[in-house]
């Protein structure tokens, strides 16, 4: 809770992950003009606390996106944490999201800001997706790493190989010398019975 960055700013909560990696998570969204226009009973009122609430998300999806600090070992994007489910809804049926001329809010987070909005329910699984994500990734960097070993291991075979070559054929050599030392053996032995005398 309350991580701060080298130059002072401070997010409201991070979430350390694997090989040093950090999650920033923004919480400091206010339901004040989004609860004012629920309960808001004329239409124009209504119309006019609608654009505060976009000004307001837009707002924090700009202040949340200043968290995104790889240089500082964060993710390439952030958590925004919204503590309204309705007002998540709102978003994703694009109540709020859109209307008019205004881009879908939950695309301009993500697309130009890198910056995922969450609710209470939806937070977990994306934070398992991401989890499961790192995952694979280190899957993939292992699998990398034991295709480099199994490559550095053919070279190895490949050298034992040849050296087994040429091992084989120097015995082939000493085993040859041995065969016709041993027949030169032979033809001294029958010179030795000659001399002496004796039969062959």
């Amino acid at each position: 809770m309350q991580y701060a960055f080298k130059d002072g700013e401070i997010v409201d909560a991070a979430i350390f992950l694997d090989k040093g990696k950090v999650l920033p998570v923004d919480s400091k969204f206010s339901l004040e003009n989004y609860n004012r226009m629920i309960e808001a009973d004329d239409k124009s009122l209504r119309d006019v606390l609608l654009a505060k609430v976009k000004t307001d998300l837009k707002g924090r999806i700009d202040e949340t996106a200043k968290y995104i600090r790889p240089q500082e070992g964060t993710m390439d994007f952030a958590f925004m944490f919204i503590p309204s489910e309705s007002l998540y809804y709102d978003l994703l049926i694009n109540n709020v999201g859109t209307g008019g001329s205004s881009r879908d809010l939950i695309e301009y987070a993500f697309r130009d800001k890198r910056v995922i909005i969450v609710s209470p329910t939806s937070f977990l699984a994306y934070l398992q997706t991401v989890l499961q994500g790192l995952r694979s990734l280190q899957i993939e960097e292992q699998a990398k790493d034991i295709q480099i070993r199994v490559g550095l291991l053919g070279v190895h075979i490949k050298k034992f190989d040849e050296l087994l070559g040429k091992m084989g054929k120097s015995l082939s050599t000493t085993v040859n010398h041995y065969n016709n030392s041993y027949k030169e053996l032979s033809k001294i032995d029958k010179d030795v019975v000659k001399i002496s005398g004796g039969s062959n």
